[in-house]
């Protein structure tokens, strides 16, 4: 299917998905599908629109999802998606509120997540206001310098991963301006945003509560598929803390549930479900892979020894779409055994 196709399919399949919530009904309950491995599913999201997910804060469904925090005396994004997106998002944010954008986090520093500050720094820029300020966890500057000392692979990566021909990989980022290490309490126009790092799909992820309206912004921490934690073309993953992650935030009694991708997930129970169960996956897959190690096992006999629990895999936010459990096996072995698999022929082929 080429992109034209993809849109058209995408316009048919919008008349069907009139509002966000019943998009995200609908995916949860299994009468629709997400599908993270196409052009349709990805722009299924960016079409159904800005909707308020509690007072005072709105969702934008995207490739990479936006959240905007209105809190009286200014505005704050959670995360702010790609330079592609950045001019649609814009102008929705700026049809739901007309305050003065005055900060935006970032849960990591992927470029679906962290290129879109552009129209409002411009915009701030032209009204002679201070430009909004950036948050960010420390890490996430290295991760912007690695970016650009390997452009050209990230560009060939994402390419054949993505299937986007003439993809150009940026080498221009909007740095954080402020950083900090294990957690922040982040008070910014009337608002409350509390800040706190877990490793995960990146060394430099945020996740963002927002306690007064009961929200969870949980990055790519969480996105409507088996977690991406064993990507076999992108540096090392944490499924240990993750799962470890997960268990923090479900812990807080969240009632809704923004996610890195796909829809919000509304109610607690709901939320407290999907947090608890994508943490079990991770779980089990990480320290029944561990055990196969200490018992000196060839990867492809470690591989072997994993029982995936499948009735997880069959939760519809959970179906291995994007990453693969043998991936995520894959991911452990490497971070605590290297890159080899035992098979003395792999050594010096």
């Amino acid at each position: 299917m080429n992109v034209d196709e993809s849109v058209m399919l995408f316009r048919r399949t919008l008349t069907a998905m009139p509002s966000l919530r019943e998009w995200a009904d609908a995916l949860w309950t299994g009468a629709a599908r997400t599908d993270h491995s196409s052009i349709v599913g990805s722009m299924l999201g960016a079409g159904v629109g800005l909707d308020e997910v509690a007072p005072g804060v709105a969702f934008i469904p995207n490739f990479g999802n936006v959240t905007v925090v209105d809190g009286g005396d200014g505005l704050t994004l959670v995360d702010t998606g790609s330079f592609l997106t950045a001019p649609l998002v814009h102008r929705q944010v700026r049809a739901w509120r007309t305050g003065p954008m005055l900060a935006a986090v970032y849960t990591h520093g992927h470029v679906d997540h962290a290129m879109g500050m552009g129209p409002f720094d411009d915009e701030a820029r032209q009204k002679g206001d201070q430009r909004p300020r950036v948050y960010a966890h420390e890490a996430l500057a290295a991760r912007f310098d690695r970016y650009k000392l390997t452009a050209g692979w990230n560009q060939a990566i994402n390419t054949r991963q993505f299937r986007v021909p003439g993809l150009r990989w940026p080498t221009e980022y909007r740095y954080p301006d402020v950083t900090y290490r294990d957690r922040w309490q982040l008070e910014v126009g009337g608002a409350r945003l509390d800040l706190r790092h877990g490793l995960g799909e990146t060394d430099d992820h945020t996740w963002v509560w927002l306690p007064a309206q009961k929200v969870l912004c949980t990055g790519d921490l969480f996105i409507w598929a088996a977690p991406n934690c064993g990507n076999p073309q992108k540096v090392q993953r944490y499924v240990r803390e993750w799962a470890d992650a997960l268990d923090a935030m479900r812990a807080l009694g969240a009632e809704v549930l923004c996610p890195g991708h796909g829809p919000p997930i509304f109610g607690a129970d709901r939320v407290a479900q999907a947090l608890d169960e994508t943490a079990r996956l991770l779980r089990t897959i990480h320290d029944q892979t561990v055990a196969a190690m200490n018992q000196g096992m060839r990867f492809d006999d470690v591989v072997a020894a994993v029982d995936i629990p499948r009735d997880l895999l069959e939760r519809p936010y959970l179906r291995p779409v994007y990453d693969d459990p043998a991936f995520i096996i894959r991911n452990v072995w490497r971070r605590y055994g290297g890159w080899w698999d035992g098979n003395p022929a792999h050594l010096l082929p």
